[in-house]
């Protein structure tokens, strides 16, 4: 059982001392020490104050040893994410750590994406990714980079490193925003998001070159989100004339169309 070292750990992490946790729970501080040292066994009424207060399940409480969880893991939880409160809700993430217990950032190339697909939740096959440190993100954050293709997402270069940073409930999802996002049956995914999810129950991919069109997916599709934060090429983007007439021309064109159908619905 690790309650007694998981409340002290928490604890610490809040910056309480005894005298100011043991004052919120209406016990003494030899009390809370007692728990704390191991002398004291709590009754359930006892945990279910530790649970209320740090918002954590007793579940986790009790059985979870948090000194193991990561950063980002121990501040998902710290923000109400438990599997034994949210149930399914909660996506458990497959990551690595380094040597300090701080998280790495995973890298899926180009060659990688059709193993991430089916591997992304095992953490076995997580591990053997490679990885590395951008040292201006938030250790108390967990990212990933993945490596796009393609000219949707234009000025972004065909062949760039997107780094995102892990989405862990959905409804955050901000319209208009960048995400990378794992779907069931079209792999890795680098779009604009339009969120639908409470109304329809699904999302709307947008791409950066309007030469192509948005195309949506129920939730039940989509496995994992990433909310974009950088890219790495080689390549300066740079403006390119005849792609913007011709995105132009495409959209007088598309107008034109819509016109003549309204016309034909008359």
């Amino acid at each position: 059982m690790y309650f007694k070292d998981n409340i002290k750990l928490l604890r610490k992490r809040k910056g309480r001392t005894q005298d100011e946790v043991a004052l919120a729970l209406k016990m003494k501080r030899s009390t809370l020490s007692g728990y704390e040292n191991g002398v004291a066994q709590p009754g359930i009424a006892v945990l279910m104050q530790f649970s209320e207060y740090y918002g954590i399940a007793i579940d986790t409480l009790v059985k979870v040893d948090l000194s193991a969880l990561s950063e980002s893991q121990l501040s998902q939880l710290e923000r109400g994410y438990d599997i034994y409160i949210k149930g399914s809700n909660l996506r458990v993430l497959a990551t690595t750590v380094d040597q300090d217990n701080e998280e790495n950032i995973e890298l899926v190339n180009e060659k990688a994406k059709a193993g991430y697909a089916t591997g992304y939740a095992d953490p076995d096959y997580i591990k053997v990714l490679p990885t590395f440190k951008l040292p201006f993100l938030s250790k108390q954050k967990k990212y990933r980079t993945f490596q796009v293709s393609g000219d949707s997402m234009l000025p972004i270069p065909d062949g760039s490193y997107v780094t995102g940073e892990f989405v862990q409930d959905w409804h955050t999802i901000r319209n208009h925003h960048a995400y990378i996002v794992l779907t069931e049956n079209d792999g890795v995914v680098f779009k604009v998001l339009e969120n639908k999810i409470k109304e329809e129950g699904k999302l709307i991919f947008h791409s950066l070159n309007p030469l192509y069109l948005p195309f949506e997916l129920p939730v039940n599709e989509v496995r994992e989100v990433w909310k974009f934060v950088n890219y790495i090429s080689s390549e300066v983007p740079e403006p390119n004339r005849e792609k913007d007439q011709l995105a132009q021309e495409v959209k007088e064109l598309r107008k034109k169309v819509e016109a003549i159908q309204m016309k034909l619905d008359l």
